[in-house]
């Protein structure tokens, strides 16, 4: 039961029960969850041990979502350096997938309108999270990206391209799957000035995004 939401923390007593849990929130989903005081609620969480007293000892955390999906994109934002659990928890003042589109659109004027989130922090949020926040994307942003990519340079439009689709075919993609990531390892490459001659340099960038 959601006993109350006070600015980023919600106050929660399981049915039956005598104890209550403090649950940290981000603040898209706070505001969310202020008009539901009294209702259920089931949140998905992560736990974290926070330092007090210059880490001379350390106090349990939760930090809840509604959903693993939110979950999982709190703790890709988390790696950003500069941006801690309770930085990540401020600045999300939107849903997962607006942050994701303006870090895939590196658009760092959006980004710099969250809270928490300065001119410099933004160019580093992109720089680190480019490539990364495809899966919490809409279906229509990703055509709305790749469209973008094909029109400056399609896959299939000349050798190398189409040889380095072949290649990932048969290592086992779909062949729109392999298109779409050479498309964006073409587009990649464009940006950061690197020359890719041979169809295993597409390859390779392709496998290079991935680890990262």
């Amino acid at each position: 039961m959601l006993e109350r939401v006070d600015d980023l923390t919600a106050t929660i007593a399981p049915s039956g029960g005598s104890v209550a849990y403090e649950v940290l929130l981000p603040r898209f989903l706070a505001e969310q969850l202020a008009a539901k005081t009294g209702q259920p609620v089931v949140l998905i969480t992560h736990q974290y041990f926070e330092g007090q007293g210059q880490g001379a000892s350390f106090i349990p955390r939760l930090i809840g979502f509604l959903s693993r999906h939110q979950r999982d994109f709190f703790e890709l934002f988390t790696t950003v350096k500069g941006i801690g659990n309770r930085k990540a928890l401020r600045a999300m003042a939107v849903e997962p997938s607006v942050i994701a589109s303006a870090i895939a659109r590196k658009d760092a004027a959006a980004l710099v309108k969250l809270p928490e989130i300065g001119k410099r922090m933004a160019e580093t949020v992109i720089a680190e999270l480019t490539g990364k926040v495809d899966g919490y994307l809409s279906e229509g942003e990703v055509r709305e990206l790749d469209m973008g990519a094909v029109g400056r340079g399609a896959a299939g439009a000349d050798a190398m391209s189409e040889d380095a689709v072949q290649v990932l075919v048969t290592l086992g993609e779909t062949r729109p799957d392999a298109e779409r990531l050479v498309l964006r390892a073409i587009d990649r490459a464009k940006r950061e000035g690197r020359t890719l001659g041979r169809p295993e340099d597409v390859v390779e960038l392709v496998f290079a995004a991935r680890s990262t």
